[in-house]
């Protein structure tokens, strides 16, 4: 591939056992020759998570996920395909290079980006820590202030920004270039004169880590007045807001053990949550929650994700706003896919860390625990708005509420809610769920900024309606996958029956490219390993991780009789086929000339005759 050679990404495949990948993120245990785990791509309580040691492939049976290695890292942290190849480099300490021997460009370009963030947080804290002047230390002042004095800022590598250019001088000096600098977004180009100066000045400054804990960005909180309070840096090619939480990187082993996590408003509640022993606590940055933070955690929390929300005015615009989340993932339906998220408003206009500090970390715990789901929270909140003593009110409270239930209305759970706002309402029960049935669901909102709902990047569009498969199509298709996950698991029974894979007329268009790709990889390497088969589909077309692990045989002495029944069943589906479409041309013999008609006719007879005898000797295996 372009950017990293064939050979560095083979020799960081056999450096990354994938049993030992992800037994680094979830336990993993050993049930005869595979290893089972809890999913850690999605929300679940059985292990339903299959890892192949001997051909180094994994498969989710609950989320329908599965690859190999890369596959693994690209879907748990969000990476591309060469940016999961690095980040295994880095873990086996492989160093790896283009193939023409330079570093690849975009990798060298983020590395580079990265440096400037770590450099510049290293600077930053070391201004906080020991500069003498009256900013330096009225920023130490107000954390001590807030309980995070002592060993916290350097626990969290909080930092102080002077300003003034003093950050530019000192990133010039360590070889970084202007360019750099304003790409990282800890500097920009004055509007005045031209000149290039800091980004941040007089703030306190908070490292926005990513889930590894590398540096990718800054906030910054003023000291004393000034507008605005807080400042993050701008989106850059190392740091999408939608798509990072703060302290996540410190956060997910807790989130992992206690299958929790707390999304709370600011970094200092973060921080103090984090030292009260709430580990397991992160932040959204100048955004609202999205979906891709939801999905991000997760993988990471699998029983449930509490929204704490501040008890102020802008804590509870921010709860109205959650409840554009409730979707087809909140019901019972959606089974091991289910994402639980619980909501609770903080008492006394309070924030998290001046509720810590006043009432203590239990209290939390125990608000936390008693979160409602987030269907409950919201409907609560919409029959709180009303007088349910008079009939107004209550008419009013039911319509209002009932419009918390549109994007599931035709759940089980739905109709469950529908019949206790019945009863809270004072209403009949079929007048309320007939109301139900007839609410219009809104439609998701893209997920990108400041914005809630569903990310339009991430969730697939519609599919348009099509007719429903045959049984026989169905069959087929099934038949198309099986081969090829066999392909896939045995590339010598792949190499065998070469001809007949390129031969096949594939019925399902995603067959016929993997189909294509397994062809071109041992083309390119006769002895590819299953993994390299996997990867390679994979580039071609994201879903073919999926479909050639979840579609791969047990494996042992009958493969070959199973190949070979395969490449016979689709052969004679082929032969079918074009029989079929002969004598469709034998429908009207006024259009061929008669000598025509009467081969044609022949043609036909003697391809049926040769297929009711491979048919008689075509027996199923096993």
């Amino acid at each position: 591939m372009a950017g990293i050679s064939e050979e560095d990404i083979q020799k960081v495949r056999e450096a990354s056992d994938i049993v030992a990948v992800i037994g680094e993120r979830t336990p993993v245990k050993q049930r005869g020759r595979d290893f089972w785990c809890c999913c850690p791509l999605h929300n679940e309580k059985t292990p339903s998570f299959k890892i192949d040691p001997a051909l180094q492939l994994w498969h989710c049976f609950g989320c329908g996920e599965g690859g190999d290695v890369f596959a693994f890292v690209m879907k748990s942290e969000d990476l591309s395909f060469p940016e999961a190849v690095r980040r295994l480099a880095e873990r086996a300490h492989i160093e790896i290079s283009e193939s023409g021997g330079r570093p690849g460009e975009g990798a060298g370009r983020k590395a580079r980006l990265k440096a400037v963030c770590a450099e510049a947080a290293e600077y930053y804290h070391t201004q906080l820590m020991r500069n003498p002047g009256p900013d330096a230390s009225a920023a130490r002042s107000y954390l001590a202030g807030r309980g995070l004095g002592g060993e916290v800022p350097k626990a969290w590598r909080l930092g102080f920004a002077p300003g003034r250019g003093s950050l530019v001088r000192h990133l010039s000096a360590a070889g970084f270039t202007a360019e750099e600098m304003q790409q990282a977004n800890v500097a920009l180009v004055g509007k005045d004169d031209g000149r290039l100066r800091d980004r941040f000045f007089n703030r306190i400054m908070f490292p926005i880590n990513d889930p590894q804990g590398e540096c990718i960005a800054f906030g910054g909180r003023v000291v004393g007045k000034g507008e605005p309070k807080y400042l993050n840096s701008q989106e850059t090619p190392l740091f999408h807001k939608s798509q990072v939480l703060y302290g996540l990187d410190k956060a997910k082993a807790a989130m992992a053990s206690t299958g929790t996590a707390v999304v709370c408003e600011g970094y200092t509640d973060v921080i103090a949550l984090h030292e009260a022993g709430l580990r397991n606590a992160v932040a959204t940055l100048g955004t609202a929650l999205t979906m891709r933070h939801i999905r991000l955690l997760s993988r990471h929390a699998r029983h449930r994700i509490v929204y704490l929300f501040d008890g102020d005015e802008a804590g509870q615009r921010a709860a109205d706003r959650a409840l554009a989340f409730i979707d087809g993932s909140m019901t019972p339906e959606a089974g091991k896919s289910r994402i639980e998220l619980a909501a609770v408003t903080l008492p006394d206009a309070l924030d998290p860390a001046e509720f810590v500090g006043a009432r203590g970390a239990d209290a939390l715990r125990q608000l936390v625990e008693r979160a409602q789901p987030l269907l409950t929270y919201g409907i609560e909140r919409r029959l709180a708005k009303h007088d349910l003593s008079r009939p107004e009110g209550r008419s009013a409270a039911l319509s209002d509420a009932l419009s918390v239930l549109a994007p599931i209305k035709d759940s089980m759970l739905a109709k469950d809610y529908a019949v206790q706002i019945a009863s809270r309402c004072r209403a009949r029960e079929e007048d309320v769920l007939a109301e139900l049935a007839h609410l219009k669901a809104p439609r998701p909102m893209p997920d990108e900024g400041s914005t809630q709902g569903h990310p339009a990047s991430d969730a697939p569009a519609p599919a348009p309606r099509r007719a429903a498969l045959s049984s026989a199509e169905r069959s087929r298709r099934r038949f198309e996958r099986q081969l090829l996950a066999l392909a896939a698991r045995r590339p010598d029974l792949a190499l065998v029956h070469a001809d007949a894979l390129a031969q096949t007329q594939w019925h399902d268009r995603a067959s016929a490219e993997i189909a294509q790709s397994v062809l071109d990889t041992l083309a390119d390497d006769p002895a590819a390993s299953p993994a390299r088969i996997v990867t390679d589909a994979a580039r071609r077309l994201p879903a073919a991780a999926n479909l050639l692990t979840a579609g791969a045989p047990a494996g042992g002495a009958g493969d070959e009789r199973l190949a070979a029944f395969l490449v016979e069943e689709l052969s004679i589906g082929d032969a079918e086929d074009a029989v079929a479409a002969l004598r469709a041309q034998l429908v009207d013999p006024a259009r061929l000339p008669a000598d025509e008609y009467e081969m044609l006719f022949e043609t036909v007879a003697a391809m049926q005759k040769d297929l009711a005898r491979r048919r008689a000797a075509h027996k199923p295996v096993g």
